[in-house]
């Protein structure tokens, strides 16, 4: 049975979605972008404080769901500009580990929701 998973530590959905979706040990997470859960404003200043945010919220919804980042074996990354590639994935690198990083795609798009820099959505497995 499917189990809908949502926390105040992550911002909370604007639309007809959750925050996750768990289902026979499967873990699905809707995409997640730079909004403080706490302030309800986006956290725009540079890209690294952007790739922050979205991952600490990617990980309150990892954490309320049993999870964590060493479980996610899927992270979809969409970004506005290609060419801040290198400086996402030093941030990135910080919550991944090299030996259980997921797989991954990082994408550019012509836009993305509140007009922010970056969005990542993950799938993992729950303990």
């Amino acid at each position: 049975m499917k189990k809908i998973i949502n926390t105040s530590k992550a911002p909370l959905p604007i639309g007809p979605y959750n925050q996750a979706n768990a289902f026979n040990g499967m873990l699905f997470i809707s995409g997640q972008i730079a909004l403080d859960p706490t302030s309800g404003e986006l956290v725009i200043g540079s890209i690294e404080e952007e790739t922050h945010q979205v991952l600490k919220n990617v990980g309150a919804i990892l954490e309320e769901a049993g999870s964590s980042f060493e479980q996610v074996l899927k992270a979809s990354v969409f970004v506005k500009d290609m060419n801040m590639f290198g400086r996402i994935n030093e941030v990135y690198a910080q919550y991944f580990k090299a030996e259980t990083a997921p797989a991954r795609e990082l994408v550019q798009v012509a836009e993305l929701p509140k007009f922010v820099n970056i969005e990542i959505s993950v799938i993992a497995v729950t303990k």
